[in-house]
């Protein structure tokens, strides 16, 4: 399917990886099954894809429409995400250090580090090693101080990105989940105490934008330009 066929829902940027050094990318939410396989399909007829095309927020019958026309794509479900082609690039850059406060905050923590990954960065994933048993975070300091920069993904108290940050020398990507018990206001407690972190050097995303902390901390770790 060319990009015609697709032109009455569609305009697919073909040339923002010429501009920003990046593919577009197709958030599924809001779209049918039949509007996200039309733009798969207009994807897929591109002789040479310039960098993998990620389908992200893909509910099960979005990533059925995507395999039904891409059958080599990779689908993760716990991150919701679509990558075609398949294989990340090899990677190149520093380290993206993705950490999960908690397991309830992983499939946004998954959805970060695959963006980066098929951005082409090696990353690490760090999971369940919230503010609650700071022995956790503290044990793994060695990996984050290797790291770039470390995407820091929490909800409830949204304390763990400040606690990093204090921690670390590389830039803190602060990501909101909504995660937490009724006065969490579905991730917005998170984010104002991202926004009002103590620690300098904190950047924050919008609540449960995985892909958002991905893509920032990719372009943060790129290789520095011959």
């Amino acid at each position: 399917m060319a990009d015609d066929a697709v032109s009455a829902f569609a305009e697919l940027d073909h040339e923002r990886s010429v501009r920003r050094g990046y593919p577009e990318a197709v958030y599924c939410e809001g779209k049918t099954p039949e509007q996200v396989a039309g733009i798969a399909a207009a994807i897929g007829s591109r002789a040479d894809p310039d960098g993998a095309t990620l389908f992200t927020r893909a509910a099960p019958p979005h990533a059925k429409a995507v395999l039904g026309v891409l059958p080599d794509a990779r689908y993760d479900a716990d991150a919701r995400l679509l990558a075609w082609p398949p294989r990340p690039p090899e990677p190149t850059g520093g380290l993206v250090a993705v950490v999960a406060a908690g397991t309830s905050d992983l499939a946004v923590a998954r959805e970060a580090a695959l963006t980066a990954a098929y951005l082409g960065r090696p990353y690490e994933l760090v999971v369940d090693v919230g503010v609650a048993g700071l022995h956790r975070i503290l044990g793994r300091l060695d990996l984050l101080r290797r790291a770039r920069v470390v995407v820091v993904v929490a909800g409830m108290d949204g304390a763990l990105p400040t606690v990093v940050a204090g921690l670390v020398p590389a830039p803190v990507v602060a990501v909101p989940t909504s995660v937490g018990y009724g006065a969490a206001f579905e991730g917005l407690a998170a984010l104002l105490a991202m926004l009002n972190a103590c620690a300098p050097g904190v950047a924050v995303v919008n609540i449960d934008n995985g892909y958002g902390a991905g893509h920032l901390a990719a372009q943060i770790a790129a290789p520095a330009a011959a």
